[in-house]
């Protein structure tokens, strides 16, 4: 498998990817799948902020992606990120999001942030849980039913990790 920085022939299958998830899971509380053309939207607005926007690839197949984004974007949350990551649900558990979550971390680490929070929807997202744990991320907080979708109330996981040296020194100036 080969994890890659994302270009624009790539957003097809991640189109189709993420429209998997958003129209058979809580991981992103979109209930509209976006077209392709808003995709390419959004990478290009990651990828101004000078934020990593990756693809994993295998066998000359797009398999998931993943992109750090502003968590906020107030000043005073410069050096902390939000990453999110789709994975070909054939594929899910088979090491394709940890490949895309270690290289995002280690991106993001050499551009110099020190915060990445992960933002997942639904507490009983296991996997998702599981993947940041073993990513070094820990649970900070539960946002409790601040989701509708598929009829019920969603909660969101917090899970947060440091980069780099985290907040053990001063950013530089």
């Amino acid at each position: 498998m080969l994890v890659r920085d994302s270009r624009p022939e790539d957003m097809e299958a991640a189109r189709a990817i993420y429209a998997h998830h958003v129209l058979t899971g809580l991981a992103s509380f979109e209930e509209t799948p976006p077209d392709r053309a808003e995709l390419v939207r959004r990478r290009e607005d990651v990828l101004a902020r000078g934020l990593p926007y990756l693809v994993a690839e295998l066998d000359g197949r797009v398999v998931g992606f993943a992109y750090a984004g502003p968590y906020r974007l107030r000043s005073a949350y410069r050096f902390a990120v939000e990453d999110s990551i789709y994975v070909d649900p054939a594929l899910v558990g088979q090491g394709v999001g940890r490949a895309l979550l270690t290289a995002l971390i280690d991106r993001t680490t050499a551009a110099g942030f020190r915060q990445m929070i992960a933002v997942i929807g639904d507490s009983a997202n296991s996997g998702s849980i599981a993947l940041h744990g073993r990513c070094g991320f820990r649970q900070v907080g539960v946002l409790q039913a601040v989701g509708f979708k598929f009829g019920r109330w969603v909660d969101s996981i917090l899970m947060q990790r440091p980069l780099g040296d985290g907040d053990a020194s001063l950013p530089p100036d």
